[in-house]
């Protein structure tokens, strides 16, 4: 599922980034990589912010999209 179905809160692992080799090749740069644990930290009508790693990403709903978690 696409992590803008996910609560505040919560931890969860990237499984795959869709999108074009271009798009997955941004989000990899900011740390969004197959096997990355991710915890969500505010989602606002899809439109999120993301702990990644030592860092805190806001992505639209749009990108958000593209980053399928388990």
């Amino acid at each position: 599922m696409p992590v803008t179905m996910i609560n505040a809160g919560k931890s969860v692992i990237i499984q795959r980034i869709a999108g074009t080799d271009d798009v997955r090749q941004h989000l990899a740069e900011l740390g969004f990589v197959v096997g990355e644990k991710i915890t969500v930290v505010s989602n606002n009508h899809g439109n999120v912010i993301l702990q990644v790693k030592d860092a805190r990403i806001a992505l639209d709903a749009k990108m958000a999209n593209r980053v399928i978690v388990a």
